[in-house]
């Protein structure tokens, strides 16, 4: 099984100062930043999935800046992303249309023409056929039945492209592998997804439309689409949220999925956005602590307006925790030290009330306690990869994008090596029932 990451110029600058807390006055973003294969050294992923919705257009607005959208067609994607080195080679390169992007127009505005030449002259390695994505999802419905107007029309929408890209591809006999992508409203819909596009003359599917979905749902709809396919077509799941659960989906064969959920819960997720290896098959999680800049804050802003805090005294307790943390990582100064100053920050920030008055509240003792176990495990020192170790304490500061996405991709690393621990990568050992299945398929 390959983890592919969804790219979305997530970089860094490995210049940045982190005591001035600010970039060189001469960066150039992009050309002077640092991609996760560069600041680390090495790929943490088996290749990276591209969205043509991310690159944008004048039709879907991307992340990419218009001479970044130029220089991308101009170079390709591989070059682009700088992995053409000989060590990324390896690497595989997945395109996709970015369905959500257009998620609210009546029809995908790129063609399967246009998206079979795009991927061809940008190098990808694999492109994907132009899908609509379904939200619909009815998981007790029996095969077709169910499902709305909007979702039969996307069904279809998204099977014409597919026979319609599939010929493309063929014609101009394009070097990258094609993926039909699976879109339904149950288990059913989507295993007669799968089927015709097996019968177009797909090897490789993707499943769409997975986002939303929980493990148990998503399990259901792989076991109704491995039902319908050949045991050698080769699944791929599109945006796969579920990647802490990865191991539990290791008898449904999927020869990879792309996900951008270690990088991301850096910054979004509220508890646990620090990975380590835990023990046995496991990962560890830790609670990364939030000393935002004062004066940047809108909800520290907010209270400077109302006249609860006064913006100097603010700025003064952001000092105190970052002083204080970083003394504390130097071992000038001892855990109970440190966590008060950050809390005294914390509370401004959390109850929107000094610390003194709000000192027992219970989201402050919960954070409390979060931050006690990150500070008494320091997590940080206990990771050798290169972030770690050349950013230290730093890295588990939630503040800013150097260091939100710094630690991100610290996770992506640790990620891929608790993938390799999981031994996905080997065949899969069917069980019985699996075995049954994938035999009638093939009947």
């Amino acid at each position: 099984m390959k983890f592919i990451f969804a790219d979305s110029l997530d970089y860094v600058d490995p210049a940045f100062d982190f005591i001035a807390d600010r970039s060189p006055a001469e960066r150039q973003p992009y050309w002077d930043d640092a991609y996760p294969h560069e600041i680390l050294g090495y790929a943490p992923y088996d290749g990276v999935l591209v969205s043509r919705g991310i690159v944008g257009d004048h039709r879907v607005k991307g992340k990419y800046t218009a001479s970044q959208a130029r220089r991308f067609g101009l170079v390709g994607v591989r070059k682009f992303l700088r992995l053409d080195r000989p060590e990324f080679t390896h690497l595989d390169i997945f395109g996709d249309c970015g369905a959500f992007t257009y998620v609210n127009e009546d029809r995908p505005p790129y063609t399967p023409a246009e998206m079979a030449e795009f991927y061809d002259e940008c190098g990808f390695t694999h492109g994907c056929s132009v899908d609509h994505v379904i939200f619909d999802f009815y998981p007790a419905v029996v095969g077709m039945e169910g499902g709305s107007v909007d979702a039969k029309q996307r069904f279809d929408i998204t099977l014409e492209n597919a026979d319609q890209f599939l010929r493309e591809v063929e014609q101009i006999g394009a070097s990258f592998t094609p993926l039909g992508v699976v879109q339904g409203w149950s288990p059913g819909s989507m295993a007669e997804a799968a089927r015709r596009l097996v019968t177009m003359g797909y090897e490789y599917l993707a499943i769409g439309g997975m986002v939303p979905l929980k493990s148990p749902e998503i399990k259901i709809c792989l076991e109704a689409i491995r039902a319908a396919v050949p045991a050698s077509t080769k699944l791929h799941i599109l945006g796969f949220a579920k990647a802490d659960d990865i191991d539990s989906f290791h008898g449904y064969d999927i020869a990879s999925f792309d996900t951008t959920s270690p990088l991301i819960r850096a910054f979004k997720d509220a508890k646990k956005n620090y990975y380590l290896p835990g023990d046995g098959l496991a990962l560890r999680y830790f609670t990364s602590i939030r000393v935002p800049q004062a004066i940047e804050n809108p909800r520290l802003q907010r209270s400077v307006k109302r006249g609860t805090f006064r913006a100097e005294d603010l700025v003064r307790m952001e000092v105190a925790a970052l002083g204080s943390l970083r003394a504390f990582d130097r071992g000038e100064a001892d855990l109970d030290e440190a966590l008060h100053s950050v809390l005294v920050y914390s509370a401004p920030l959390f109850e929107e009330k000094p610390f003194e008055d709000c000192q027992n509240s219970p989201a402050l003792l919960q954070l409390a306690k979060r931050y006690r176990e990150t500070l008494s495990e320091r997590p940080w020192r206990q990771c050798p990869c290169a972030i770690c170790a050349a950013t230290s304490v730093e890295v588990i500061i939630f503040r800013g994008s150097n260091r939100n996405k710094r630690r991100g991709i610290h996770n992506l690393a640790v990620y891929k090596n608790h993938i390799e621990r999981l031994d996905l990568k080997r065949a899969v050992k069917r069980t019985d029932e699996i075995s049954r299945r994938l035999c009638a398929a093939e009947c």
